[in-house]
C-alpha cells in the first residue's frame, strides 16, 4: 500500500494513542509501519518475506519500539508476541483472509480491535447480514462486531492488482456474549455451511449425521424452520440451533 490517503484511513480507523500496543501483519517494506509507530507506543511487526526486511529494518531504524519478526502469522504463538491489550492492523491477501482471521480472533489473548485489509468482495462478505450471511461472517460475527471503514482502490497498491479492497474494523466482543461453547457452536455452523445449496434440515442432517427423527425435534427445540437455509440465519439463530443439538 503506497497512497497516503488510503494509508491515514486505516491508521485513523485505528484511533492508535502512545497507550497502544499494535501486532501488524505483513508491514512489507513499512509504508504503513511507520505511521503506526509514530502514534502507538509499541509495533510488532510480523513479515514471512526475507527479502523485504533489510528496507522494513531501515525505514524503522528511528523507532526503538517497534521489533521486527520473521515468520508465519499462522505459525506465531500470539501470546509472545504481545501482552494484553492490543490491537492488530493488517493487509490479508485473498487466499489467506479466513485462516488469518481465524488465527488472530482464536488468539489468547484476543486483540481488542482488528483493522483488516482485504478484497472489497470479502470485507462485504464478512459485515454481512441474515439473509446474506456465510461462514466467514458467522466466524468473525462470533468474537466481534464488523465494519467498513474504507473503500481503496486499485491504484493505492504496487504493483496495482486486478481487485479493488476494503479496510474492516471489528471491534471485538470483552467477553462473548454467546451462551454456547465455541467448539459446539462452529461444529453445528460448519456443518449448516457445509452444503449451502440444501435446506437446513437436510445439510444438518448430512453433516452431523444425525438421525431422521432427531433432525426436526433440534430443529422445533431451536424454533427454526428446516426449510431455510444457512445464510438466512441470524446469530442468535445459530446460538440457539447449536445449544438445542449440544443438548441431546
Amino acid at each position: 500500500m503506497v497512497d497516503p490517503a488510503a494509508i491515514q484511513k486505516i491508521v485513523a480507523a485505528a484511533e492508535l494513542t502512545p497507550a497502544d500496543t499494535v501486532l501488524e501483519v505483513g508491514p512489507g517494506p513499512g509504508t504503513l509501519t511507520v505511521p503506526i509507530a509514530q502514534r502507538a507506543g509499541r509495533v510488532v511487526a510480523v513479515e514471512i518475506d526475507a527479502d523485504l526486511l533489510p528496507a522494513l529494518r531501515e525505514r524503522v531504524a528511528s523507532f526503538p519500539h517497534v521489533v521486527l519478526v520473521h515468520g508465519d502469522i499462522l505459525e506465531q504463538d500470539i501470546a509472545t508476541l504481545v501482552t494484553p491489550p492490543y490491537k492488530v492492523i493488517a493487509n490479508l491477501p485473498y487466499y489467506i483472509t479466513s485462516a488469518v482471521l481465524r488465527h488472530l480472533l482464536q488468539a489468547c489473548p484476543r486483540p481488542t480491535m482488528l483493522i483488516v485489509t482485504v478484497q472489497r468482495e470479502v470485507a462485504q462478505r464478512i459485515v454481512a447480514g441474515p439473509g446474506e450471511l456465510s461462514l466467514l461472517a458467522v466466524s468473525v460475527q462470533f468474537y466481534g462486531r464488523p465494519r467498513i471503514v474504507a473503500h481503496i482502490p486499485a491504484g493505492a497498491f504496487r504493483p496495482i492488482p486486478q481487485v479493488h479492497s476494503a479496510a474492516v474494523r471489528i471491534d471485538c466482543f470483552d467477553r462473548l456474549p454467546w451462551p454456547i461453547d465455541e467448539a459446539d457452536f462452529f461444529r453445528v455452523v460448519r456443518a449448516g455451511f457445509g452444503q449451502r445449496r440444501k435446506q437446513l434440515k437436510n445439510a444438518l442432517a448430512h453433516g452431523l449425521s444425525l438421525s431422521p427423527e432427531a433432525v426436526p425435534e433440534v430443529l422445533s427445540r431451536a424454533g427454526i424452520d428446516g426449510c431455510r437455509r444457512a445464510e438466512t440465519l441470524s446469530m442468535d439463530e445459530w446460538v440457539a440451533l447449536g445449544r438445542a443439538i449440544s443438548q441431546m
